[in-house]
């Protein structure tokens, strides 16, 4: 009446245990997607035309005055040969 084991009756079949798998391949998918987007945002905020370069960042410096301009020309010169 009820049905069997395996049957779609009441029995233990996939039960509880196919529940919990079931969830774990939901929260295993939902992992991989997050860590596949965080990827890709890093990897597309890694370009090379967004960098400063290094004389840059001494510009930067100078016309911040942390540098004295004795210094500035020292390490451009260092920088540029």
């Amino acid at each position: 009446m009820w049905g069997g084991m395996y049957d779609g009756g009441w029995g233990m079949g996939y039960g509880l245990m196919g529940m919990v798998h079931g969830l774990l391949w939901l929260v295993l998918i939902g992992l991989g997607i997050a860590v596949l987007v965080r990827w890709l945002r890093r990897d597309a905020g890694s370009s090379s035309a967004l960098e400063e370069s290094a004389l840059d960042i001494l510009k930067k410096r100078y016309a911040r005055g942390e540098i004295e301009k004795q210094e500035y020309e020292e390490k451009r010169r260092d920088l540029v040969s």
